[in-house]
């Protein structure tokens, strides 16, 4: 989220000077205004005040930084300076004091850097010592005695009680009013601007995200072109192998030990000729994937098929893995959006679960469950046995690079934008303590507390939506 005002290291400056010049300002009304604007100073009180606020002004400008840093720092010293204005103007007139609107000021601040809670709260205690100064002030008629000399400096003559009483009682009516239209049209003016904001700057970190990929995405069409030629002279080097080592084969069946070194010899080859495969298909799943998204192409699938292919997947090109796959009955019927892109995100939040469990404890296993979520979201749910993913990368691993022991963790911020494309989601998180490991019939961790948990959220299309 952006950086609110209450928040910028400006702030600080601002709040300090908005403070120091509201000191001034009271100096200059007590001692060379007063009898230009009929003030009924009090001098021995507002001495004590004036020594309040130096203090104040001098602690706030050493910690100034740290107030505002959060947002409660910046509601207490609001507060504060609230109190030291209620204090000023009740010992120099009281309701009487023509600048009594200056307690506008704090909430106005409020308004535009608070939540709603703070300006209401400000509000309340201001119009509340406004009252008490209203209801406390002399008799209508000394009021009007106090005031003559300061409205005939104006042109006015209010020396009427009757009228003084109204001028008052207009004065405090205008000052709830200002103070209710900061508290409300303000304050969410200013909310809708942070939203805005957020708003913005989210689109510009999903831009950026975007920009990598596309470059990401170049740099992988360019280097599978590249690929294709080497990859096609492997596999007729390895079709001569094998055959070479057929006729090997063939040529020392009478000897058993030229056989047996021939039979290794050419394990090698076929060895090689499955990786070949897994490159060749992983090429071609590649161009078809460009293919399908260029067009954005889209199949509706259901749960049951999608967990299924996503099995046979696992066994073609990750034989040595073994996956645990339990459905809920709810929803393997259920139906979902997919595109090319979504097999090959969770084949690889799979290999990075059996990753993680074969350098754990030697074997690579992974769970996965599938459960609905307020029955129009599915979840796909891959545990494995892993030590867990370290907390200072868990939240930004896959929203953006992250440097880590298997590299540079593109593959989840791959996964991530892709689920993103289809209106899903990734959340990874680590198994909770009082966790027992495995899957559950309702897709619960059950045995060991280790291990990180990749939970895959995808919208579910209803019956109409399907074409059922």
């Amino acid at each position: 989220m952006p950086q609110s005002f209450s928040h910028s290291p400006l702030a600080a400056n601002q709040l300090i000077t908005l403070r120091a010049l509201g000191l001034l300002l009271q100096l200059v009304l007590t001692f060379f205004g007063a009898d230009a604007f009929g003030l009924s100073l009090k001098t021995e009180p507002l001495q004590y005040v004036f020594a309040i606020e130096l203090a104040y002004l001098g602690v706030t400008l050493w910690l100034r930084h740290g107030i505002v840093r959060h947002s409660g720092g910046l509601f207490i010293s609001l507060l504060i300076d609230t109190l030291l204005w209620i204090s000023w103007l009740y010992f120099s007139g009281g309701a009487t004091n023509a600048f009594i609107s200056l307690l506008l000021l704090p909430i106005a601040i409020a308004a535009v850097t608070l939540p709603s809670w703070a300006p209401w709260t400000l509000a309340a205690l201001t119009t509340a010592a406004y009252s008490l100064m209203l209801f406390a002030a002399p008799d209508s008629s000394d009021m009007a005695g106090s005031m003559h000399s300061a409205h005939a400096h104006m042109g006015h003559e209010m020396t009427d009680a009757g009228g003084m009483n109204s001028h008052f009682i207009g004065m405090w009516l205008n000052f709830v009013l200002s103070a209710l239209v900061l508290t409300t049209s303000v304050a969410l003016i200013s909310r809708r601007l942070r939203a805005a904001d957020a708003r913005l700057a989210a689109l510009r970190e999903s831009q950026l995200r975007q920009e990598q990929l596309l470059a990401l995405g170049t740099a992988s069409a360019q280097m599978s072109h590249q690929l294709a030629t080497p990859l096609a002279t492997l596999r007729l080097l390895v079709d001569e192998a094998m055959e070479e080592a057929a006729d090997d084969i063939g040529n020392g069946a009478g000897n058993n030990a030229a056989a047996g070194a021939a039979v290794g010899v050419a394990e090698l080859p076929a060895e090689m000729d499955l990786a070949l495969r897994r490159c060749e298909s992983t090429l071609s799943e590649l161009r078809a994937a460009t293919e399908a998204i260029r067009e954005r192409h889209q199949a509706v699938v259901s749960v049951e098929a999608l967990c299924s292919s996503l099995a046979d997947r696992v066994l073609l090109l990750m034989p040595d893995v073994s996956i645990e796959i339990e459905l809920d009955k709810s929803v393997q019927a259920r139906r979902l959006c997919s595109d090319m892109s979504l097999l090959p995100s969770l084949l690889a939040l799979v290999d990075n679960g059996a990753r993680a469990s074969r350098q754990q404890t030697g074997e690579a296993r992974v769970w996965l469950s599938a459960t609905t979520v307020d029955n129009n979201r599915l979840r796909l749910t891959i545990r494995d046995e892993g030590k867990g993913i370290d907390a200072a990368q868990l939240q930004a691993l896959g929203a953006r690079p992250v440097a880590s022991e298997q590299g540079l963790g593109m593959a989840l911020m791959l996964t991530h934008v892709s689920l993103e494309r289809l209106g899903g989601e990734l959340v990874l998180s680590n198994m909770s303590p009082d966790a027992t490991g495995g899957i559950s019939s309702r897709g619960a961790a059950t045995g060991s507390a280790s291990g990180c948990i990749a939970s895959v959220y995808l919208p579910l299309l209803c019956a109409e939506e399907a074409g059922l």
